[in-house]
């Protein structure tokens, strides 16, 4: 079955509460984001799932040089990072869809869809 990346962004500075406006919105998307994990999980679709820490623990490695290069902090300056994600088996991209869009409800974030590789894609490419 085709797996999909579902990545949650959200905004780079943090409020006390992460990117929700009171400790009861965060305790109420954590409860839905779980319930939605659940889910996931009882379908046999859950391959991986977590959160991350604020990019500013980030660590950039820059290993194409003789030696690498190590710079703190995430690899972009932008206003929104990558907060969490989800790992799934879907049988194609509208049922990763559907899944993303109660994936975002349960988070309360946006969350992009990307499908991982497969070997039709890379043999495709390679024949191209």
């Amino acid at each position: 079955m085709p797996r999909y990346l579902l990545s949650v962004f959200g905004p780079v500075e943090r409020q006390p509460f992460g990117p929700y406006p009171s400790k009861e919105a965060m305790l109420e998307a954590f409860a839905d984001t779980g319930a939605f994990n659940d889910k996931l999980q009882r379908e046999g679709r859950l391959v991986f799932a977590d959160g991350l820490e604020p990019g500013s623990t980030a660590t950039t490695v820059d290993g194409r040089g003789e030696r690498p290069v190590l710079t703190d902090g995430p690899y972009l300056e932008t206003k929104e990072c990558l907060g969490g994600f989800w790992v799934i088996e879907a049988a194609d991209l509208d049922e990763a869809l559907a899944l993303a869009a109660e994936g975002s409800r349960a988070c309360r974030g946006t969350v992009e869809v990307r499908p991982f590789q497969s070997e039709e894609s890379v043999r495709a490419l390679l024949e191209s």
